[in-house]
């Protein structure tokens, strides 16, 4: 073998070892979903819709697991007002859709009235709550994570009920586990776990 033709082999080899495994693993076993599938209105993607945050239901649209974590859609309708605290999501982007209702969105030091057909964008990194303003009447909106990263998790676990009478402390650390974290105080009405 000719030096040159063995030092490219000798890099090449390198380089492919230099790839993570993690990444070479998650490439080879995807799971990505092959078909297009309809999931009707009113309806969760795998009949089990989640109720959490005083009184709100959320119907996964799209699953992290139809898109190996790519993106996680959920519709959520949400009667009472309030919403999160300020937080920031370390990978992730965020999109609202507003269908019915009326909300206030805070994005960095942007503050966004929006109603139905409204949209709001969220880039990572950047701090941002919202609140459904307004009586007891039904408020929907559509909500966009890309990637998904731990957050269809996060709203399973809350759901089932893992987070009930924990601590601030434990709190932060569980929004930290699932990639974001409280960095401030709720717009309006802080809704509770």
């Amino acid at each position: 073998m000719k030096r040159n033709t063995f030092l490219r082999a000798l890099m090449g080899a390198a380089t492919f070892l230099a790839i993570p495994f993690d990444g070479v693993a998650n490439n080879l076993f995807k799971t990505r979903e092959k078909k297009g599938y309809k999931t009707d209105a009113g309806a969760d993607r795998a009949e089990n819709p989640m109720h959490l945050f005083d009184g709100d239901t959320f119907y996964t649209k799209v699953s992290t697991r139809d898109t190996d974590g790519d993106m996680y859609v959920y519709e959520s309708t949400r009667v009472k007002k309030g919403g999160p605290n300020l937080h920031v999501h370390y990978e992730q982007d965020e999109w609202w859709y507003i269908l019915e209702g009326e909300f206030q969105i805070k994005v960095g030091d942007q503050l966004f009235h929006a109603k139905p057909g409204d949209s709001v964008f969220g880039p990572r990194g950047v701090p941002h709550a919202f609140t459904k303003i307004g009586d007891d009447t039904p408020a929907k909106m559509i909500t966009t994570f890309q990637p998904a990263g731990k957050m269809e998790a996060c709203f399973q676990a809350l759901s089932d009920g893992l987070m009930k009478g924990k601590s601030e402390a434990e709190l932060d650390a569980f929004r930290k586990q699932h990639g974001f974290e409280r960095v401030g105080p709720p717009l309006d009405y802080y809704k509770k776990f």
